[in-house]
């Protein structure tokens, strides 16, 4: 069963069994520095193509192994969209899943293509890289094949949002010295803003890389959090590096910490110290901090703010 892999638990996405649409080796129209396989040239094509009869009868079997499934996660050893047959895959998937859902795990350069686009919005849930927003930095560290421009990316992304029916996400994966930097981050704060989206979430290298780059520490990540716009919905993902040291926090701070970036328990076990966590429990009790929930991730933020935030969402309804 060559074409399947998992199940596997993702505290973003639930329990996943993944089915690789590039099976016979890396086909990737992307060659990013951070990317956990081997270094090769981006291509616009695949060349080896997994038969889909082969995906299907392999995806079956392992349902039946696996009931209990969150959720099929397209993925690949290299980008899925680039899958020949990938809209024929989605409609069968879709005659025999039942309530699992269906996920696709995408880098976004085949988005502008319009089949491709047709075939993501079948989809449950998409999932779309974003790691840049200017050329130069794009083609440094995504290093894509020639003709694809960072531009019709964010095009497309921004078309698609508005269109998509589904539960979407955008990540973007933070390199040392590449894209961490406040220009590159300004320019990523004017893309999403037109991005209707259900989270956004940032990280940075857990896997050995491709090439010679380095991640950055969980409270660069967190700092880097605090310069998007308090309006996006931002959840840092990646702690294969989290290092900081936990501070105290008055409630005063707690609060306002909060209201500029709702966090996770996580990121609260690990930058509050003992006392900074009494107080952040109390103000839960008094009911000045609240809950929400995306996808499986609960974060924290001030009543007021879910409020005013909630206020805002009936007057654009």
């Amino acid at each position: 069963m060559s074409t399947i892999f998992g199940p596997v638990h993702s505290r973003r996405f639930g329990v996943s069994l993944g089915i690789d649409l590039s099976s016979s080796g890396k086909q990737c129209n992307f060659d990013c520095l951070y990317c956990e396989l081997a270094p090769m040239q981006a291509v616009m094509h695949q060349q080896m193509v997994t038969p889909i009869n082969e995906m299907i009868q392999d995806l079956k079997e392992a349902l039946l192994n696996h009931p209990a499934i969150d959720v099929i996660t397209l993925t690949a050893n290299g980008e899925p969209t680039m899958y020949p047959y990938l809209d024929q895959l989605v409609d069968a998937i879709e005659c025999f899943k039942g309530s699992t859902k269906t996920l696709i795990l995408s880098n976004s350069a085949s988005l502008s293509d319009e089949h491709v686009f047709t075939t993501l919005l079948k989809l449950d849930q998409v999932k779309l890289s974003l790691d840049a927003a200017t050329a130069e930095t794009f083609k440094k560290i995504d290093r894509p094949a020639e003709g694809i421009e960072i531009s019709t990316i964010i095009n497309a992304i921004q078309r698609f949002s508005h269109l998509y029916h589904g539960k979407l996400f955008i990540e973007i994966l933070f390199v040392r010295g590449v894209n961490d930097t406040l220009e590159e981050v300004t320019a990523l704060n004017r893309a999403l803003f037109d991005i209707q989206c259900e989270r956004i979430d940032i990280g940075t290298i857990d896997r050995p890389p491709a090439y010679p780059v380095q991640g950055l520490e969980f409270y660069e990540l967190y700092t880097l959090s605090q310069q998007f716009d308090p309006s996006l919905p931002i959840h840092i993902v990646s702690r294969t590096h989290a290092s900081a040291t936990p501070s105290r926090y008055t409630r005063n701070e707690i609060l306002s910490t909060l209201d500029k970036r709702p966090l996770t328990m996580d990121d609260i076990d690990t930058l509050f110290d003992t006392t900074s966590k009494n107080e952040f429990q109390k103000l839960l009790d008094e009911g000045k901090i609240t809950s929400v929930e995306r996808s499986n991730i609960i974060f924290y933020l001030p009543f007021k703010n879910f409020e005013r935030k909630r206020s805002k969402r009936a007057l654009k309804s």
